[in-house]
């Protein structure tokens, strides 16, 4: 089983529509799932009504996958963006920050680094570098 995380903590898994990747996408995708090494300036044109987006992290040092949700946030996608794998409570803020919604992590991740380590970084809008330095 997989665990949503969100600014509220540890969820099950609500999404039922299933995902289809790039490659078998038709004009009436639902969802999508998207590689690291996408494009996300090619991804924009091809998401039509898609109301989700999820995009995976091979690994924790992988960080093509927050430029791809900020380029789909400035490029106007709206709809639910979801990172996917190895995403590490630490860098649960940057995922917020540059457009995700929620990360999908696997048991064993949210064995090794609980709930409380997620929760202590949810409140990621305050405790950003810019909120720092304002004081």
């Amino acid at each position: 089983m997989n665990v949503i995380v969100s600014d509220t903590g540890f969820a099950p898994d609500d999404w039922t529509d299933g995902f289809v990747t790039l490659e078998d996408a038709a004009n009436d995708v639902v969802a999508l799932d998207v590689a690291s090494d996408t494009d996300p300036d090619d991804l924009i044109d091809r998401l039509g009504g898609a109301q989700m987006v999820r995009v995976d992290f091979p690994s924790s040092a992988d960080g093509r996958g927050f430029t791809i949700a900020r380029v789909l946030r400035l490029k106007g996608y709206t709809g639910r963006l979801r990172a996917k794998g190895h995403v590490l409570a630490d860098q649960y803020a940057m995922a917020r920050r540059s457009g995700f919604d929620e990360v999908e992590i696997d048991d064993a991740l949210a064995t090794r680094q609980p709930e409380d380590q997620w929760l202590a970084r949810a409140n990621w809008k305050d405790h950003s570098y810019q909120a720092r330095l304002r004081g």
